[in-house]
């Protein structure tokens, strides 16, 4: 009996041994210097074991039970390598692994481009969207950002407001908009390589986010990979030439870092016709390590950007003109000009403390100071002058309009469908005018202005619509370890915002002074856009037309906890919010004296929301991922005012959006395939929505330039995502890509019109310059929001010698025009007051019907090459976009000038509708061609 138990606790004492001699190690390098790679996260999928690597590279693994494990070895920068191992009681030597750089680090953040009119569309809700997906490295998230983006594309048909985008933890999206402007910081691809991204609902250690995730760009001095970079790119895409340099000192021993850098882009024209481009940045980033606890970082972003605009257009245009074609320029003295010109400067100042009260506590306390200033350039052609030979009823002396038609060579009244809609003999003629010219005439502008009549005045003057924003933000972020389990997570910070709203002319062209007036008001007071300075004529870098600030200030906090177990991690978050917003008049328009001068009321808002989630791990290859939150948004200050460069008036019935959103998510993974299918669910309501534009047919056949005001929207977006990588050969990757999405309005929002209370508004029903519609019958309409089916294949092949190629097949489906909600409103069907005697339910419903573009395909390429000489590195990098050239719309909108069933119905009936719905196209081929030398 002693002999069999002696036995058996022999064998156990051999098989504990055994199990406790498992050890996994090996040695870490670059796949290209072979130099050892130290702070290299090496884990072990599906437990709690983990060790980063140490100058020497080295990792060393015990007290692995035996069994079938993945090794993962992930660094910021390199492509993460997966290894199965099978642990019997030995001890495994993996001997030098080679990490080799991540191919978008060669590929170069500004290849990940959307097009330039989403750049240019003030408007546009898709603006910079691409760049906040570039910060993931989902599979499926880097389709969208490098291969679909380009297409309108919105992930999950939501626009960028609805991720937040932080710097050293700050917030930077825009208070007026809420959505990041990525021009604040571009040209400065190397120093935002360090990116963390939470897709979607998912926890981030620095903000509660939104429902499409949050980008934390770390820009420390000390984060930044030490050594020097230049790099010169061209292209035919927005800019002609780029050259970028960019140095780090790494941290010395005496605890001191900095990181500068510097780019130029620049060139005369873009893809599309007259689209200049000249843009200047500069990067500081200094840091001071005091001890082990403290430390201090310096940073100054300053990037100066000019960008000429592209016109969306109708078919019309575009099949006379080409996908090239941009009415805002003309030559003048034989050299392009651009009338419609986007100035960005807004340099950023921010100073970051980091204090490690102990290995388990880190609070990070930032402060930001922004200020500068965005101007949007544009003609006005509502020149006017006194006539000192006569006087009204009143005594004031009358006002008289120079005359000055719409310069706009697309203008409807320009182009041969009006001519034919009139009748016109000259047909052919205006058709050959156009299709040899078709630029706006500068001459023209400045003969006009010279004009004896006019007395010096100009009858068109070219201006800037201009926003001065400052802007001052201040945050704590505490990190709390707990445990080993559980981490803690807070946020609290204070945003003020002041910003200033003006025009500002910028060139008479060739005239005196612009009196500063509204030749089409009614009375003398009312044609005064300043009661205070009546009969202004200003010069140029002197305000005139309106003149205003807005106020915002925010108080926020989040906090959260996360626990991370062996089969389950989980979080819970949630946000508390406070905000206002404030107009302040400085200008007393004529149009609205009693409502225009001094301050608004203060529109105030308490926000919250709460969010969880959870990953269940199956095994190290199968997890499965649960996200869900629920949030209300305070609106942003575009959508709280509704004319807010003439009057106080806030918007009716303002509430704040409230939003529903959940997904989940089946997760594949092993050595060879990587892939991740995802369903999602989204809910908006109460939103709202401000649109200008000149509207015919209101209240019967009344025009009018009006202010649309649409509340208490809904919108609903579910679907599917599904990104695959297989590596199935050591140097042939293939990859696919998909989202199959239905996003509409599911609702029938409200719908008021505002304009100025005068004879033509009061003709048409405006009752003190305001008309309620009731409903719009916008349900089940799809929302402009892209492609809402995209399909993406394609592979990759990295050559042992350091060059590679790949290629995507990108396939877009469901693409929708922009409704115009008005003529789907009451006064589609109204004449006057009573309904139309010819309406025709069958056919109002045809002429409702909304457009959907038709499908269409994409090929890009790319491909690279790297050389090593000495300590010294060259790659080179080139993509090529479109490759077949093939014409699709990206985007459109309808015109919301027909806004009754007679108008809309006479025009449709034309072989060329004159109103017809506008579009932007997506570029032809094109390519982006880029140099690296780093040392």
């Amino acid at each position: 009996m002693r002999k069999i138990v002696a036995s058996v606790f022999l064998l156990l004492f051999l098989v504990t041994g055994i199990q406790a001699q498992n050890i996994v190690k090996g040695v870490v390098s670059d796949g290209n210097s072979e130099k050892t790679l130290p702070n290299v996260l090496v884990s072990v999928k599906s437990t709690k074991i983990n060790q980063v690597t140490g100058l020497d590279g080295v990792f060393v693994l015990k007290n692995l039970s035996n069994g079938t494990y993945i090794l993962e070895i992930k660094l910021e920068g390199y492509e993460t390598q997966n290894f199965p191992v099978e642990l019997s009681g030995k001890t495994i030597d993996l001997g030098t692994i080679l990490l080799y750089e991540d191919i978008s680090e060669d590929q170069d953040i500004s290849t990940v481009t959307i097009t330039d009119d989403e750049l240019n569309d003030d408007a546009s809700a898709a603006d910079n969207i691409s760049g906040l997906l570039q910060a993931s490295r989902d599979i499926y998230l880097r389709t969208a950002a490098y291969e679909f983006s380009s297409s309108f594309f919105r992930i999950r048909g939501l626009d960028s407001e609805n991720g937040k985008l932080l710097i050293n933890g700050l917030d930077m999206n825009k208070l007026y908009s809420g959505r990041p402007q990525w021009s604040n910081w571009g040209g400065l691809n190397d120093v935002l390589r360090n990116q963390e991204f939470s897709t979607g609902l998912t926890a981030s250690a620095y903000t509660f986010g939104g429902i499409l995730g949050s980008t934390n760009i770390n820009v420390r001095a000390s984060k930044q990979r030490a050594g020097t970079r230049i790099s010169y790119a061209s292209s035919n895409r927005s800019y002609a030439h780029r050259a970028m340099v960019t140095h780090s000192s790494g941290l010395s021993e005496k605890g001191w870092a900095y990181t500068v850098a510097a780019s130029r882009r620049a060139g005369n024209e873009g893809y599309v016709d007259g689209t200049m481009y000249n843009a200047n940045s500069m990067f500081l980033s200094l840091e001071k390590k005091f001890n082990d606890k403290h430390s201090l970082n310096f940073t100054s972003i300053t990037a100066f950007n000019r960008r000429g605009k592209s016109a969306p257009q109708t078919q019309e245009v575009f099949d006379l003109k080409g996908i090239k074609y941009n009415s805002y320029w003309g030559y003048q003295d034989g050299k392009i000009r651009n009338s419609r010109i986007k100035e960005v400067s807004e340099p950023i100042l921010m100073l970051n403390h980091y204090w490690d009260l102990d290995e388990n506590t880190s609070i990070n306390t930032n402060v930001s100071y922004q200020f500068g200033k965005t101007g949007n350039s544009r003609i006005d052609n509502n020149g006017t002058r006194v006539d000192g030979t006569a006087v009204d009823g009143n005594g004031n002396p009358y006002i008289v309009n120079l005359g000055a038609s719409n310069p706009d060579p697309t203008y409807y009244q320009k182009l041969p469908s009006y001519g034919l809609r009139q009748g016109y003999s000259n047909i052919y003629g205006i058709h050959q005018n156009f299709v040899n010219d078709g630029q706006l005439d500068w001459n023209s502008l400045y003969n006009a202005n010279l004009n004896p009549y006019n007395q010096g005045n100009s009858s068109y003057v070219l201006y800037e619509d201009r926003n001065d924003d400052t802007q001052f933000t201040v945050n704590s972020i505490l990190d709390k370890e707990i445990s080993e389990n559980i981490t803690l997570n807070a946020r609290v910070q204070y945003t003020r915002l002041k910003s200033r709203n003006f025009a500002e002319v910028i060139d008479l062209l060739g005239g005196t002074g612009y009196l500063d007036a509204d030749s089409f008001a009614d009375s003398f007071d009312e044609k005064q856009n300043d009661l205070l300075n009546p009969l202004n004529v200003v010069g140029v870098g002197e305000k005139f037309k309106y003149n205003f600030n807005l106020y915002s200030n925010v108080v926020d906090g989040f906090v959260q906890s996360q626990f991370k177990y062996n089969k389950v991690d989980f979080f819970v978050a949630a946000s508390v919010s406070t905000t206002s917003h404030q107009r302040e008049g400085l200008f007393q328009n004529g149009g609205f004296a009693n409502n225009s001068l001094g301050k608004s009321e203060e529109l105030s808002f308490t926000n919250y929301g709460a969010k969880a989630g959870a990953t269940y791990k199956l095994s190290g290859r199968h997890l499965f991922d649960f996200n869900a939150g629920y949030l209300t948004k305070a609106p942003n200050l575009r959508n709280s005012f509704s004319n807010s460069r003439e009057n106080n008036s806030t918007v009716d019935n303002l509430t704040s959006e409230k939003v529903l959103s959940a997904d989940a998510s089946y997760i594949f993974r092993s050595p060879i395939v990587q892939a991740k299918l995802s369903g999602y669910y989204t809910m908006v309501q109460d939103a709202t929505e401000i649109s200008f534009f000149f509207a015919d047919g209101i209240g019967g056949d009344n025009t009018a330039f009006v202010q649309e005001i649409l509340s208490g929207i809904d919108k609903k977006h579910f679907g599917a995502e599904f990104g695959i990588e297989a590596q199935v050969t050591p140097t042939i990757k293939l990859k696919g890509a998909a989202n199959v999405g239905q996003y509409t309005y599911d609702n029938n929002p409200n719908l008021y019109l505002t304009t100025e209370n005068n004879t033509r508004s009061q003709d048409a029903g405006f009752v003190n310059g305001r008309k309620d519609f009731g409903e719009a019958n916008l349900k089940n309409y799809k929302l402009a929001a892209g492609p809402q089916t995209a399909y993406s294949v394609g592979f990759e092949y990295r050559d042992p010698d350091y060059w590679f190629v790949g290629a995507t097949a990108n396939f877009f489906d469901n693409v929708y025009v922009d409704i115009a909600p008005l003529t789907r409103t009451s006064n589609f069907a109204d004449d006057g007051g009573v309904p139309f005697n010819d309406y025709d339910v069958d056919i109002a419903r045809e002429l409702l019907q909304q457009e959907k573009f038709d499908n269409y395909m994409v090929v890009n390429m790319i491909g690279g090459k790297s050389w090593k000489i000495g300590n010294q590195y060259i790659s080179v990098f080139a993509s090529i976009g479109n490759l077949f050239n093939t014409e699709y719309k990206s985007g459109g909108f309808e015109q919301g000038r027909n806004a009754n069933y007679r108008q809309l119905k006479e025009d449709k009936e034309l072989d060329t509708p004159v109103f017809g719905n506008k579009y932007w196209f997506g570029r032809g081929t094109n390519y982006f061609l880029n140099l690296n030398y780093r040392f």
